[in-house]
């Protein structure tokens, strides 16, 4: 559990750490399971307070990659300010851990509210968060809320979901609070056999 908070903790670090960029790449998500997926309106705000799965987070990659899908939701793209994050202002605002906002982001698993909160901590706090970093500069908290697994015996490889609750600021954005939730989605088990090299054919001898 320590390990993926501190996966999630460094990625958001990593998005606090860039600034006005001019190209956001899409949350890296699982393009196989949700390639051929129809998109229904989602409950943004139970995705953002982690009341949802990763089946539920994967099902908007469509909408994330086609803008008109994303305004069939309501969702209009925002410039890009922060080359981590993939921004949306909504045509119907949402209500998440008791703050009205109208403006969603997406950063790799992740999906946020961007909330006008100057400081985090008071959130945080709220939530019972841990607390990754905590500087004057720069704030992340988080808590992973629950685990699953599942082994697939014929690789013996483990499928590890791992839903984490997180509230942090960046600089991208002053006078925000980043609040929201990460659908990490991780594999773990042997490794492949290393492949065995070909024998090398013996020199004929000399006559």
């Amino acid at each position: 559990m320590r390990q993926v908070l501190l996966r999630t903790t460094l990625a958001l670090s990593a998005l606090a750490c860039a600034t006005h960029a001019t190209a956001a790449p899409s949350p890296a998500v699982d393009k196989a399971a949700a390639e051929d997926a129809s998109i229904a309106p989602p409950d943004l705000a139970a995705l953002i307070e982690c009341r949802k799965e990763v089946p539920d987070f994967l099902a908007l990659e469509p909408a994330l990659r086609d803008p008109l899908k994303a305004v069939a939701l309501g969702w209009k793209p925002l410039p890009q300010v922060n080359q981590f994050m993939t921004e949306f202002e909504l045509v119907k605002p949402i209500t998440v851990f008791g703050h009205a906002t109208s403006h969603i982001a997406f950063a790799g698993d992740s999906i946020m509210a961007i909330l006008d909160l100057p400081d985090p901590r008071p959130l945080a706090h709220q939530l019972d968060l841990e607390t990754g970093i905590d500087t004057p500069e720069k704030a992340i908290f988080g808590k992973q809320l629950r685990e699953t697994e599942k082994t697939d015996p014929a690789s013996g490889q483990t499928l590890i979901q791992a839903i984490i609750l997180n509230v942090s600021n960046v600089a991208s954005h002053p006078g925000k609070t980043l609040a929201g939730c990460s659908y990490n989605l991780d594999t773990e088990g042997p490794d492949p056999a290393p492949e065995t090299a070909a024998p090398t054919p013996q020199a004929k001898a000399a006559p």
